[in-house]
């Protein structure tokens, strides 16, 4: 998920920051996101409950102990549990991996479905050590279509929610160094996925990914079993693309990409790889970053590199998405570039909230009625 920098401190009650604009003042937050987030603390001690292993059963027995003892708050419960699993210091010597199957379950418009993800014992002790004061959350932030201004989708953006207020990109890029990185993203993935059962119907959801993570087998069963339908599913590779293998035909994502999935990459990734590299991905969105939207009202060099990724992208059919707004002069000179969609701070800033993401498909509706 995206690797801006947004954190909640539980006793703060302050806002989650994005990257772009982490030096904002901080606002209040609303009591209901004290709701989304125990909505999704409550499923992931139901499904920790819900496991047979027999192995895990002390495991168990502690967190419902720990649930017990605190009926009013289980998030501190969760945390505890998470802190007392945590392998501790000059433990047993390891012993050879054993794999693991975690079953995650999202429910589907036709269907309920179980998706088998293979997570290694090891591996998940890791995941517990690094996050054990963290919990996930979602944010979404709103995209326009323009010249229009209607809401035609959302960016999921990953939260972390602890003590210390460190942003999501600090932990996304320890994850890596720690050799978890693909874990945290699939984590993520699926607490995005989650979340976007709240999305309205006619809004696209994309998803960042880097593109390791994106051929990883668990997230192309993730996405096929998603409540979303594929079409209004969108990837965006984050990061170098120097390195990253195809995404069409049987490799990677491209059996979804048939069945309407679209694959989205920066323009700065654009930059660093060459014309052919480009043609074999065949993106379906190219997005034009905040390091080229900023000042460009002002900067002829700014507008050439702009209007450069924007020939590019209909010379191979992609449209083009403007992120990082944040004046009106910005949106003005991306709505001259006859740019697709645009997002940003002056548009709409993430929100965790499910009534925010129905009251910009509303809004967006009741605009687009003729007067009369």
């Amino acid at each position: 998920m995206a690797q801006d920098a947004g954190s909640f401190k539980p006793e703060s009650g302050s806002s989650p920051k994005d990257g772009a604009a982490a030096a904002d003042d901080a606002v209040v937050a609303p009591a209901s996101e004290d709701m989304t987030m125990r909505e999704q603390v409550l499923d992931i001690i139901e499904s920790i409950l819900a496991d047979s292993d027999a192995r895990s059963e002390g495991a168990r027995k502690n967190l419902r102990a720990l649930i017990e003892a605190r009926p009013d708050d289980p998030e501190r419960a969760l945390l505890e549990h998470l802190l007392e699993t945590r392998k501790p210091p000059g433990s047993a010597a390891k012993v050879p991996v054993q794999r693991e199957v975690a079953s995650l379950h999202l429910e589907s418009s036709d269907t309920a479905r179980t998706v088998s993800v293979p997570v290694s014992h090891e591996v998940r002790e890791g995941i517990q050590s690094i996050l054990a004061d963290k919990l996930l959350l979602t944010a979404f932030q709103p995209v326009h279509a323009l010249p229009g201004g209607e809401v035609v989708g959302v960016e999921a953006l990953t939260r972390f929610v602890g003590e210390d207020g460190a942003g999501a990109d600090v932990w996304f890029n320890e994850a890596a160094a720690a050799g978890l990185g693909t874990e945290l993203e699939i984590a993520a993935l699926h607490c995005a996925l989650t979340a976007a059962h709240d999305v309205p119907d006619n809004m696209s959801v994309a998803l960042n990914l880097t593109p390791a993570t994106s051929n990883d087998p668990r997230v192309r069963n993730l996405l096929a079993a998603a409540a979303l339908a594929p079409d209004r599913i969108i990837v965006e590779l984050t990061g170098s693309l120097e390195s990253v293998e195809g995404q069409t035909g049987d490799d990677g994502l491209g059996p979804l990409r048939t069945l309407g999935l679209r694959l989205a990459i920066s323009a700065s990734g654009a930059a660093l790889v060459s014309m052919e590299r480009i043609e074999q991905l065949r993106p379906d969105i190219i997005k034009l970053d905040r390091h080229l939207i900023e000042g460009i009202e002002s900067s002829d060099g700014q507008k050439i590199r702009a209007r450069a990724i924007v020939e590019l992208a209909r010379e191979i059919g992609a449209d083009i998405i403007a992120e990082g707004i944040e004046t009106a002069a910005e949106l003005d000179e991306v709505t001259a570039l006859k740019v697709t969609a645009a997002q940003g701070y002056l548009l709409g800033r993430p929100s965790v909230h499910p009534l925010d993401w129905s009251a910009w498909s509303i809004r967006a509706q009741t605009e687009a009625q003729p007067a009369g």
